[in-house]
Formats: C-alpha cells, sequence, structure tokens
C-alpha cells in the first residue's frame, strides 16, 4: 500500500468509527468491508441511508485516491450519486467495491457498489467526481504527528531520522 494511503487509514476516524477494512486491489481500485451493527440503525432492523452514503463516498473516494497518491494527490469529493437498491440489516456484513472510470489531471471520475458478503444482492451503486491536488496544497503535513510523518518518510520530511 502506498504511504499516502497508509496515512490516510491510520488517521481516517470515520473508518475507525465504522470498522471500515481497506484492501487495495490495484491503483484505482478498492474494497472495503462492514459489519452492520446496531449504531448503523435507522430502524430496529435497517440500516440508515446517510450510512451508505457515508461508506460510498469511501468507497469512491478511496479508489480515486488510490490512482493519483503515487503523484502525491490527495483527493476531495466534487459531487457524488447513489442509488439505494436494496435495504441492509443488522448482522450484515457489507462489501463495498470502487474503480477508476476516468482519470485526468485534476478530476478522476469512479463508480462504486456495496453489497452483501454472502450473496450476489446488490444494496447500493453509486457514482462521483473527485478533484485531485497536490499533498502540499492539503495543509494536512503541518498537523501530523511524529509517527504519522514518518509513514509518509523523507520524501516529505525530508530531516526524519
Amino acid at each position: 500500500m502506498h504511504n499516502i494511503l497508509k496515512l490516510y487509514n491510520s488517521i481516517n476516524q470515520y473508518g475507525t468509527l465504522n470498522e471500515l477494512d481497506l484492501e487495495v486491489v490495484a491503483p484505482g481500485h478498492i474494497r472495503y468491508m462492514m459489519p452492520v451493527k446496531a449504531k448503523h440503525l435507522a430502524t430496529p432492523i435497517a440500516i440508515h441511508g446517510g450510512v451508505l452514503s457515508a461508506m460510498m463516498d469511501a468507497i469512491l473516494g478511496v479508489a480515486a485516491l488510490s490512482s493519483s497518491c503515487h503523484e502525491g494527490k490527495l483527493v476531495s469529493t466534487v459531487e457524488f450519486k447513489i442509488n439505494y437498491l436494496a435495504p441492509a440489516r443488522l448482522g450484515d456484513m457489507l462489501i463495498g467495491e470502487g474503480t477508476v472510470l476516468q482519470k485526468g489531471n485534476r478530476l478522476i471520475i469512479t463508480e462504486g457498489e456495496i453489497r452483501l458478503v454472502d450473496s450476489s444482492k446488490i444494496i447500493a451503486k453509486g457514482m462521483g467526481t473527485f478533484s485531485a491536488y497536490p499533498i502540499e496544497k492539503s495543509g494536512i503535513l503541518e498537523h501530523l504527528t511524529d509517527a504519522q510523518k514518518a509513514i509518509l518518510g523523507t520524501d516529505y520530511f525530508p530531516n526524519l531520522k
């Protein structure tokens, strides 16, 4: 996994809170796994659409990030669309897969799908546009701990020991 993706995965509080487990299949292709827990529910049995929407944003965005990080670029969401096709229920294990459809110098178009792990049942489909920009312009580098700086290494922090 590229160091920028390692850093993102280590500081992503949303991913930690929701137990998202990231797998980078290849640059521009990722998978997330997430268990549906009581904290995700809108009703006593079904997941809230906002949780699925946030998961989809993560799937689409990290697919874009996995294709831009090799150029020292982060991404931010410009827009995305989601279609809800079926409910997910308490105890379900979700798998989300995201891929890059088109990559330009600045804009990256991605598509994603969330489905049940043990089934071909599709829960949601999505498509998004992401803006890629140099990590130096993000302002994040000035806010990293020494341990986080070590993840990026001497490429970004030449005085690291």
